[in-house]
């Protein structure tokens, strides 16, 4: 049985970037990456061309395979100012290593992603006066504008980018294990000794027979889509974590006149607010100028909303998503499955799929009709979304937190609050239970490790192909 010096469970940007680091560093010798789902070129969508999500088996193509569940929604990369203090988006990576650090291994990772295609032109530098003036009109309404600068690699062009970061990976000596689940990982002594893993086409069989394979470090870097194994596995192997938060809302769709300075001055802006009465935070993600509306499949064909847009092929509309953020406290410690019951019941409003309703029907008190989603102003870009009633599923804090922050953000932005523009849900970010990690990402248990947005630790591709740098710095150190 061969025994490596480092197994990654996942494939998404924070495994590959380890790996890709670990060559660099010439310690790749015995490095085997794990991925339930299929290799990047043999992933697709059939929605595109059926129209509707016939829930891929045994994984959904969007969210399992090789370069994760970010990659194929719209690929940005966050970056920072140069004269920030700290780093404002992506997770939490500088409160362990420093914001120095962190922006130091930015700059890396970015030069790595350019080196591999991305796009060199970076929006949101330009107009600084009128952002300037954008921030000044959000804090007037208690709302804050972060403004950094991105790279749009585009849904198409990151395919063609992770294609290639798969075949150097290959080429370079790296073993990638497609189309194969982890099952459970091998520990001795609060030690870790490797992982059990079967073929994913056993997904549902109990009896399948499960093999071993040995490693002296094992890398948890398995996404949002693998927060709830992460989460039964650190509840099973008594790992230690700590609350974490779920964030619950829904994907909104409105015409890109509307976001057109937005859009033009920044390409992405993050508007957070704490609207009363709740002072949740709500906040807006993933924008996509002239984007698309899709969904993806979780575990036990859970369908949830998301956004992106291409490099050449555009719609008229720009969306995003709107998320409230929740915490919760003794005695509930379950905020994946409260997540997870809010997803089921308006999967079932939808008959399994996705529901979107007009703002102005949610004043009115109303579900929306499909003869009126297809009369509306505002062309839904998701065909296959259910007309109906998100308000019975979503919660009446969450929604109360939604309709009150885009009435705020449309004293910003005329016509954000028009009643022709939509709303899908769900969409909902699973962070798993934080994982209680040391500054070299090393959890409770000796060997092994926690990179990634699966455990808490990022939010985003740039920040988690960082989480991967670093860690492969560390794991260099350790590698005979």
């Amino acid at each position: 049985m061969k025994k490596y010096d480092v197994i990654v469970v996942g494939m998404g940007p924070s495994s590959v970037f380890l790996a890709y680091e670990l060559i660099k560093l010439k310690k790749a010798k015995s490095v085997l990456l794990i991925e339930e789902g299929r290799r990047i070129e043999k992933r697709n969508c059939p929605i595109e061309n059926l129209g509707k999500c016939t829930k891929c088996k045994p994984f959904c193509n969007i969210t399992s395979g090789f370069s994760g569940a970010g990659a194929f929604s719209d690929g940005k990369l966050s970056l920072y100012n140069p004269d920030d203090d700290d780093i404002y988006v992506g997770g939490e990576l500088h409160e362990y290593i420093g914001v120095n650090k962190t922006k130091e291994l930015i700059d890396y990772t970015d030069k790595v992603y350019l080196s591999f295609g991305a796009d060199p032109k970076l929006q949101g530098i330009e107009f600084k006066d009128e952002v300037n003036m954008l921030y000044k009109k959000s804090k007037k309404e208690n709302i804050n504008l972060i403004s950094i600068p991105i790279r749009h690699l585009g849904t198409e062009k990151s395919h063609e980018l992770y294609f290639s970061l798969e075949k150097y990976l290959e080429e370079s000596g790296v073993d990638l294990l497609f189309d194969t689940i982890v099952s459970d990982i091998i520990t001795e002594n609060g030690v870790i000794k490797g992982v059990k893993v079967k073929p994913s086409n056993k997904i549902d069989d109990e009896s399948a027979n499960l093999d071993d394979i040995l490693a002296d470090n094992v890398v948890l870097a398995v996404g949002r889509k693998g927060a709830n194994w992460l989460s039964n596995l650190c509840q099973s192997h008594f790992i230690k974590t700590s609350p974490g938060i779920v964030d619950i809302g829904i994907r909104y769709e409105l015409p890109d006149d509307v976001m057109k300075d937005v859009n033009k001055y920044m390409y992405e802006g993050k508007f957070i607010g704490k609207p009363e009465p709740f002072r949740d935070k709500v906040r807006t993600f993933c924008q996509n100028p002239s984007g698309f509306v899709s969904t993806e499949v979780y575990d036990n064909n859970l369908t949830l909303v998301n956004g992106h847009s291409y490099k050449e092929r555009k719609s008229h509309n720009t969306n995003l998503a709107i998320l409230v953020s929740h915490h919760f406290n003794y005695p509930f410690d379950n905020p994946i499955e409260y997540g997870r019951n809010v997803a089921k019941n308006l999967n079932e409003l939808g008959n399994g799929n996705v529901v979107v309703q007009r703002l102005g029907d949610i004043y009115r008190g109303k579900r929306t009709w499909q003869n009126e989603l297809d009369n509306n102003k505002v062309e839904p870009t998701l065909k296959a979304a259910v007309a109906g009633d998100i308000t019975f599923a979503l919660g009446y804090r969450t929604m109360t937190d939604i309709l009150q922050f885009i009435r705020e953000m449309d004293k910003v932005i005329e016509g954000f609050a028009d009643p022709n523009n939509l709303l899908y849900g769900p969409e909902i970010k699973f962070y798993s239970n934080k994982l209680s990690i040391s500054n070299e990402l090393e959890t409770s248990i000796k060997g092994l490790y926690s990179i990634g947005d699966g455990g808490g630790l990022t939010r985003g591709l740039m920040m988690a192909s960082c989480s991967g740098v670093h860690l492969a710095r560390v794991l260099a150190k350790k590698i005979k």
